[in-house]
C-alpha cells in the first residue's frame, strides 16, 4: 500500500460479512473509514455477503449486505475480514475460504481483524508472513499454520500488501494506520481525537494477562512451576530451579514449555514479570526502585529495558498512560 495516496477519486474500502461475524470487528473500522471522510479523506464503503443477503451478528445484531461476493467487477482499495467466534468451523469450509481467496484477488490491499486471521491463513494467504491475532488466540494460529510467522505481542502487523490486528479493537488500530497511509498523519490524528482513542496505542498485547494466555495444562508440575511464577515473580525462576521445583529435568521442562505454553521457560518468566510490574504501575504509587525489585527485574535500568524492549515506551510514560486513581470518578446521582 502506497503511502499518502492520490485523492482524485473516492477509494473504496471493502468488508466481508458472514454469519457469526463479531460486529465489532466491522462497525470499529466502519466508524474510522467514515470519520476520515469529514476531514479530507473520501472512502466508499461496502459490505459484502455471501449472497448478498443480510447476516446475523454473533450478538444477534442484523448486519445489511450492499452486494454479493458473486457480483464482484470493481477491486477494492482495502479489503478488511473481520473475527467471529466459529473461526474453527470456517476455516475447515472450502467453499468459505475460497470466497476469502476471491475477495482478495480482487482487492488492492486486504486486512483482518482478531481472528480473522485464521480465514487468512486458511486461505493460504499468510503462508510465509508475519501475522498477529488476538493474544488469546494467537498460539493456536502458530500451531494450526506453522507457516504462518506469528507476532502475539503487536497490535497489527503489515506484511506486503496484507495486514493482520490483534483482538476487536485493534480493527480501530488497523484503520487508522490504513487511513494514516492513504491521507497523513493529521487526517488520522483527527478521526483518533474525534473517536477519543490513541492515535497509536501504547504497548502490545502483553498489556493484557499473559497467564491466562498459557493453556491449560494437565502435566501437574508444569502447573505447579507456572503457577509459581505467578505467585513470586521476583523469586528465583532459572531454568534449573524450574527443573529441581517439577522433579524434571531442564530438558524435560524446557519441551514442555514448548510443548503447553509456546515459550521458553525465560520468556514465561519475563513477560510474568512485566504483568506484575504493569499492574504495581497502573494502581500504586510505588517509586520504579520498588517496582523492579518486588517485580523481579532487580533494578530500574533493567525494568526501563524490559518495557522498551516489550512495550516500546519507558516505565514513567506508561504510568502516566494507565495509571488509574479516584481522581476522575464521581459519585452516581
Amino acid at each position: 500500500m502506497n503511502p499518502r495516496q492520490p485523492a482524485t477519486r473516492p477509494l473504496t474500502v471493502r468488508i466481508f460479512v458472514f454469519p457469526g461475524v463479531r460486529l465489532l470487528d466491522v462497525t470499529g473500522p466502519i466508524e474510522v473509514f467514515t470519520s476520515a471522510n469529514d476531514f479530507g479523506g473520501r472512502y466508499r464503503l461496502e459490505l459484502v455477503s455471501a449472497d448478498g443477503r443480510d447476516v446475523i451478528t454473533a450478538g444477534g445484531t442484523r448486519l445489511g449486505a450492499d452486494l454479493a461476493v458473486g457480483d464482484l467487477r470493481q477491486p477494492s482499495d482495502v479489503l478488511i475480514i473481520p473475527g467471529g467466534p466459529e473461526w474453527e468451523r470456517l476455516i475447515k469450509d472450502d467453499a468459505f475460504l475460497d470466497m476469502v481467496r476471491q475477495l482478495n484477488e480482487k482487492a488492492r490491499f486486504t486486512a483482518s481483524v482478531c481472528t480473522g486471521a485464521f480465514l487468512l491463513a486458511g486461505a493460504g494467504l499468510l503462508d510465509g508472513r508475519r501475522a498477529t491475532t488476538h493474544w488469546r488466540d494467537a498460539g493456536q494460529l502458530a500451531l494450526r499454520f506453522p507457516a504462518v510467522r506469528v507476532e502475539p505481542d503487536a497490535i497489527f502487523v503489515q506484511d506486503g500488501q496484507l495486514m493482520t490486528s490483534a483482538g476487536v479493537s485493534a480493527g480501530i488500530d488497523l484503520s487508522l494506520a490504513i487511513v494514516e497511509k492513504h491521507y497523513g498523519a493529521p487526517v488520522a490524528r483527527a478521526v483518533a481525537k474525534d473517536m477519543v482513542v490513541f492515535m497509536q496505542r501504547p504497548g502490545g498485547q502483553s498489556q493484557f494477562s499473559v497467564r491466562s494466555q498459557a493453556p491449560h495444562t494437565r502435566h501437574e508440575m508444569l502447573r505447579h512451576v507456572l503457577d509459581a511464577v505467578v505467585e513470586d515473580p521476583a523469586g528465583s525462576h532459572t531454568l534449573s530451579a524450574m527443573a529441581r521445583r517439577a522433579g524434571l529435568s531442564t530438558r524435560q521442562v524446557t519441551r514442555l514449555f514448548d510443548q503447553e505454553v509456546g515459550m521458553t521457560p525465560a520468556r514465561y518468566v519475563e513477560q510474568v514479570r512485566m504483568e506484575a510490574a504493569r499492574a504495581m504501575l497502573e494502581t500504586g504509587d510505588d517509586t520504579l526502585d520498588v517496582v523492579a525489585r518486588r517485580a523481579g527485574f532487580g533494578s530500574p535500568e533493567s525494568l526501563r529495558r524490559a518495557f522498551t524492549r516489550h512495550l516500546g515506551v519507558v516505565p514513567s510514560a506508561y504510568r502516566a498512560s494507565f495509571h488509574t486513581t479516584g481522581a476522575n470518578t464521581q459519585d452516581s446521582p
